[in-house]
């Protein structure tokens, strides 16, 4: 029996989740059949168009863990815990239908209030399905930390000291479209620690860091702070990942960033809030409601809008309307 696990691709949660989805899967589900069972990963991401495929849905099992949601009824798993979980109102009345029959609500589960996929995994299955979670609190407590940015400091976020902050560049940066399937199986059978000194994984970490000072430079020197709000273009500068912490580091004293970046599939206009803000949390601008009205989204603290790579003309237009936005929204005004 083949089981397919669609995660968030270059997501330290999406590999998370993926992984303890297959440890439950192994645990909890696949000693009530007949077979046994393999596991294949595919990553995906958020890019401007269709976000599924549905030819790929080729699992006796699909599941599909830290992502929107599909109505496709090939997917017979789904966890997330996005607010905009759902592309359409018809996905989000499928989902609803879904709830309303026994068998399909008992494996489609949706909570935006958990801080990372990980941990509503972990809560449902151990819930539900009586699934041990204490082998892997660690990694759910990383998950945490990580999705949720509960750093305990810009420095801490941006200097990366824990093995977690390592890996998370790693899955963040990597262009191997093998590697993070070779990643998620080890995240639930080995300390974090020995899966960053596995022989394919530790030779990537010192040019990571390298590029990683390298993006420091580049966004203190493109960095417009005013108002509150942190801009920066660096879409001349073809970079699939960055810490998303760095414009924090910079400028402590913002609440908002907004970064407009070029990979090799999309722009993307990052939008974010400072995890670190003083400004009250009712006159924080939802994120994710910015977001969706170009197609995007998120968390309320931190979302995203992907653009065609030949569509930067629109992203740089709708990050300038964003910046703006938010600027004349300063909680701090004068600052």
């Amino acid at each position: 029996m083949r089981v397919r696990v669609f995660y968030h691709d270059k997501c330290f949660d999406g590999a998370c989740s993926a992984s303890l989805f297959t440890r439950f899967y192994r645990e909890c589900i696949a000693p009530t059949l007949s077979e046994p069972v393999t596991y294949e990963y595919q990553g995906l991401v958020h890019r401007a168009g269709a976000l599924f495929n549905e030819a790929d849905f080729t699992g006796d099992e699909n599941a599909i863990v830290d992502f929107k949601y599909s109505a496709s009824p090939k997917i017979t798993w789904w966890f997330d815990h996005h607010l905009s979980a759902f592309l359409t109102p018809a996905d989000h009345e499928h989902f609803l239908a879904c709830q309303r029959d026994p068998v399909c609500a008992g494996h489609k589960f949706f909570d935006p209030s958990y801080t990372s996929c990980t941990s509503y995994l972990a809560h449902i299955a151990e819930t539900r399905f009586r699934f041990d979670t204490a082998p892997v609190k660690d990694l759910i407590y990383w998950a945490n930390i990580v999705d949720g940015a509960l750093y305990e400091s810009p420095e801490a976020a941006v200097e990366m000291a824990a093995p977690a902050m390592k890996l998370t560049l790693i899955i963040e940066s990597t262009q191997d479209p093998t590697f993070i399937p070779r990643l998620i199986p080890l995240l639930t059978e080995l300390p974090l620690a020995e899966v960053l000194s596995q022989p394919f994984v530790a030779p990537l970490l010192f040019p990571l860091l390298e590029q990683h000072e390298r993006a420091i430079a580049l966004i203190r020197e493109r960095a417009e702070y005013r108002d509150g709000t942190i801009f920066f273009d660096i879409s001349d500068h073809q970079l699939e990942g960055f810490n998303k912490f760095i414009p924090y580091y910079l400028y402590p004293q913002a609440t908002y960033s907004i970064g407009l970046s070029k990979s090799s599939f999309r722009t993307k206009v990052a939008v974010g809030s400072n995890p670190w803000t003083k400004a009250k949390p009712e006159e924080m601008v939802n994120l994710a409601q910015v977001c969706e009205r170009y197609g995007g989204g998120g968390h309320a603290r931190v979302g995203a809008i992907s653009f065609p790579p030949d569509r930067s003309d629109e992203a740089r237009e709708a990050s300038l309307v964003i910046v703006a936005e938010l600027r004349a929204k300063n909680p701090f005004p004068g600052k």
